[in-house]
């Protein structure tokens, strides 16, 4: 049975203050109190799942279970049609051990330059949101967005994959977007929307 998140604290189970901020900002209407994981010093597991959910409930348990609260954890990446989905999953890991996504555009740019031409520049962002709480009850929601990528990257905005990524319909980059108007159509925002609708 589906169960309502009540106001008050919840973990946010990440270490990426760019996701824990927009995180924040979406919950901010709800009465719920963000905490990151990062503020009560709790690991990062290792995300041995094979799909984006797998990881954000592990997450999410992982945050549940050592904080004593309920938990919402993110997993989201970027698929590139003509790279068979890749980064996918394996999208933070394209950034190296210092997480800089300048060296993961360049990667994904560098892939697709190998690539036919007809192969094309489509992309989509995904994100799964689960929301663990202590005694392992679990609710998970999927988002998408859909895009093409351009090189070179453009805009300062955002995080991770943002400014090569420019979503069907709109003339700007992620990393180009005001905030709020990347909040009203990203993957995140969609996945969201899910969980907004179901739990609270």
């Amino acid at each position: 049975m589906t169960r309502r998140l009540q106001p008050g604290k919840l973990v946010i189970a990440s270490h990426n203050k760019g996701k824990i901020r927009e995180i924040a900002e979406l919950l901010g209407p709800y009465g719920i109190e963000p905490v990151s994981a990062a503020d009560l010093d709790l690991p990062e597991p290792e995300e041995t799942g094979n799909t984006f959910i797998d990881n954000a409930e592990l997450k999410a348990r992982l945050a549940a279970d050592l904080s004593g609260l309920p938990a919402l954890a993110d997993d989201s990446g970027l698929c590139v049609d003509a790279l068979e989905g890749k980064p996918g999953i394996f999208s933070a890991r394209w950034a190296g051990e210092t997480k800089d996504f300048t060296i993961a555009m360049a990667r994904v740019n560098d892939e697709m330059a190998d690539k036919e031409p007809e192969a094309g520049r489509d992309a989509h962002f995904i994100c799964a949101l689960s929301v663990a709480w202590p005694d392992g009850h679990l609710e998970s929601f999927e988002g998408r967005v859909d895009g093409t990528l351009v090189w070179p990257p453009r805009g300062d905005r955002g995080f991770g994959y943002d400014p090569m990524f420019e979503p069907i319909g709109h003339p700007l980059t992620f990393g180009e977007m005001d905030p709020a108007d990347k909040h009203a159509i990203s993957h995140r925002a969609d996945a969201f929307r899910k969980l907004v609708a179901t739990l609270l």
